[in-house]
Parts: C-alpha cells; sequence; structure tokens
C-alpha cells in the first residue's frame, strides 16, 4: 500500500491518492523484482495491491510505459517489459556518456548545500553497504547520482540522468556484496573531486567508476531483486 494508514481510508480518500505516488511505489516494485518481465498488470490487482482506485493506477501505468517499463499487448493489456541484452547494454552505453558530462559540469557549479547532501548520501550508503543493509542502496544510490545530475545546472541532464537511474536499477544487480563497499568508496572520491572544483578528475572518476561496475553486473534472471543496487 502506498501509506500504511489507507486501510482505514474510504473509496474516495483513496482515490485522491495522486498518481506520482502510485508511479514511485510501482517503479520501486519493479526495480526490486516483485513484478517479473513479461508479468501482466491489470487496474484491478494494481488497485488492491496499492490500496488505492483505479484511478491513479490508471494514470501511474500510463507513465510507466512512457517511461519504458510497461508495455500494451494486443488483447493482453499492459505487462513489463522484457528488455534484450542489447537494449540493457545500450543503457549502460549512454550512462558512460552522460553520467561524466554531469559530474564534470557540477565539479563547476555545484553549491555547498548539494555537496553537503552528497556527502551525507554517500555517508549513508557506505555505512549501509559496510553494515550488509543491501535493500537501502538502491534508493541511496539513486539519489546521489540523481543530486550530482542536479548539480551540473542543467534541466535536461537532470531529467535524463534521473530516468536513466531507474532504468539500470531495473535491468542489472550488483553480482557481488563486496562491490556494494567499493562502490560507495568511489561514490565519496567522485564527491571530493565535485567538491574540490577538479572537473577533470571528477569527469574521469565517474567515468572509470561506471567501467568498473560494468564488470560487475550480470543480466538480471527473472525474479531476481537488485538489492545491492546499481553503481
Amino acid at each position: 500500500m502506498i501509506m500504511g494508514d489507507e486501510a482505514g481510508q474510504s473509496a474516495s480518500d483513496r482515490g485522491r491518492v495522486s498518481p506520482q505516488a502510485v508511479v514511485r511505489a510501482i517503479r520501486e516494485d519493479l526495480i526490486r523484482g516483485v513484478h517479473r518481465p513479461g508479468q501482466r498488470l491489470t487496474e484491478e490487482a494494481m488497485a488492491a495491491r496499492y490500496g488505492v482506485s483505479r484511478v491513479p493506477v490508471r494514470e501511474a501505468l500510463r507513465a510507466l510505459e512512457a517511461e519504458g517499463f510497461l508495455a500494451s499487448r494486443p488483447y493482453a493489456g499492459i505487462a513489463v517489459v522484457e528488455l534484450s541484452d542489447d537494449e540493457a547494454e545500450d543503457l549502460l552505453e549512454i550512462r558512460g556518456l552522460l553520467e561524466p558530462l554531469g559530474a564534470g559540469r557540477a565539479a563547476l557549479r555545484r553549491t555547498p548545500e548539494q555537496v553537503g547532501r552528497m556527502k551525507e548520501l554517500v555517508s549513508l550508503g557506505l555505512e549501509a553497504a559496510e553494515d550488509g543493509r543491501l535493500e537501502e542502496l538502491a534508493r541511496l544510490n539513486s539519489r546521489l547520482h540523481e543530486v550530482i545530475a542536479t548539480a551540473s545546472g542543467s534541466r535536461t541532464l537532470s531529467q535524463l540522468v534521473t530516468q536513466l537511474s531507474h532504468k539500470i536499477a531495473w535491468v542489472y544487480a550488483a553480482e557481488l556484496p563486496r562491490r556494494a563497499v567499493d562502490s560507495w568508496r568511489e561514490h565519496a572520491e567522485i564527491v571530493a573531486a565535485i567538491e574540490d572544483a577538479d572537473q577533470d578528475r571528477a569527469r574521469d572518476l565517474v567515468a572509470r567508476h561506471i567501467v568498473k561496475a560494468q564488470s560487475a553486473y550480470r543480466r538480471r534472471e527473472p525474479g531476481t531483486a537488485a538489492a545491492d543496487g546499481p553503481a
């Protein structure tokens, strides 16, 4: 359910839950592997699962279809997309071009508040990785990359990186728990370069970070949750 107290709400109250909240909830479950590739998603089942009416579910499914998570099939309704290996690799290649650009710009344009938020997220992520709380990492990772992209000062870049980070988390899972700790140590180095306004170093560190992450990724089998999160 979207909110813990919705069990006691009336149908009209549940109908007022925003489609954006439903989008986030369904997207998170897609990333976690709750809804598996090829699985059909009906408005009725989704409304029951998330404790909302069918209206926000209908709008959320359309939004997720536009994002590329879902697809309409003739006579079969909406189902979770099954990406090919080539499509999955394409996501990583695009990421390898966009994120170094964003980090380089962030090194020149970031605000002290943004740097502080990056440090906070790195601290939380590293602590969770070292403690083995891997279920927390996907959200923290996506948020860190989004803050860096926002710090670039480009709305277009920020929107692209945010959407891409969700797709990367959905398609790939880190192969080894050890990679989670390594990844967050690399994040700390990236943030340090951004704080130092070192554009070239920030860009190079992100590029190397992505190359290292690619070698640790495996194509996710149906039903395998991305507990470690993307790098």
